[in-house]
């Protein structure tokens, strides 16, 4: 199973104008995620996909290939695959280019995703949610899976609705890490797609895959996503770096 990870990269960011190249402890952003994404050996490339040459001279001297993609494509999924779409491998990981404390556990759950099963067309990470304010956080992507660990609806609301309290609801849902995995053709369909009604309401782009009848595998992880949004996220991740030394 030859797998690639592709971290998209672009320098216009609305509320972060060139967080790539913005320094986290001594390292541009693009670089811790270069190193942490370097920490998986089961990946056969790791490729950044950007619009800006300062990006790439970053990428390449954290020991990345670079391609080069155009600065209007509408997602960092699109970009994904404007760089693998061409590259001969079976599946294809979306690394997200703000997520400075990524590492090889949440990689090498979703590579064994697809070398355990080489049926999985898509797949993702989850972690139980720890409280009333996270379930009801609308900046917290939530997801309901099914028996075999599927992935059933993908909401910002509080998912599943439950007329009990916090602490005697049943199941309480999952939040969902953002970081997926696609063989490579289900990319390729997915990217074909324009974007869905039910998507846009959402603003959760991964519901499109489950509008084409995309199955994802749910993985679950003690891993958390830390992405840098804004300036003020800077500070936030050099604390949690210096903590873990």
């Amino acid at each position: 199973m030859n797998v690639i990870g592709v971290i998209p990269s672009r320098y216009g960011s609305t509320r972060f104008p060139a967080k790539a190249l913005a320094l986290i402890a001594g390292t541009p952003l693009i670089g811790h995620v270069i190193k942490g994404a370097k920490k998986c050996k089961k990946l056969s490339q790791l490729i950044v996909a950007t619009d800006h040459n300062d990006i790439a001279s970053v990428a390449t001297e954290f020991g990345a290939k670079v391609v080069m993609t155009e600065s209007d494509l509408p997602s960092g999924s699109d970009r994904v695959w404007a760089a693998a779409k061409n590259i001969n491998c079976d599946v294809v990981i979306n690394i997200q280019g703000d997520e400075p404390l990524v590492n090889q556990e949440p990689l090498d759950l979703l590579c064994d995703a697809f070398i355990k099963n080489p049926l999985t067309q898509m797949a993702t990470l989850a972690r139980p949610i720890k409280s009333q304010d996270e379930l009801n956080n609308p900046n917290v992507a939530k997801i309901i899976i099914d028996n075999q660990a599927r992935a059933l609806y993908f909401s910002r609301l509080a998912i599943p609705f439950s007329r009990q309290p916090w602490g005697g609801r049943g199941d309480q849902g999952l939040k969902h890490i953002g970081l997926y995995a696609y063989k490579k053709e289900v990319l390729g369909r997915f990217c074909a797609q324009k974007p869905t009604k039910l998507e846009q309401a959402e603003g959760l782009e991964q519901l499109r895959a489950l509008w084409l009848g995309i199955d994802i595998q749910v993985i679950l992880t003690n891993f958390e996503s830390w992405g840098v949004d804004q300036p003020e996220d800077v500070v936030q991740i050099e604390r949690i770096l210096a903590s873990s030394k």
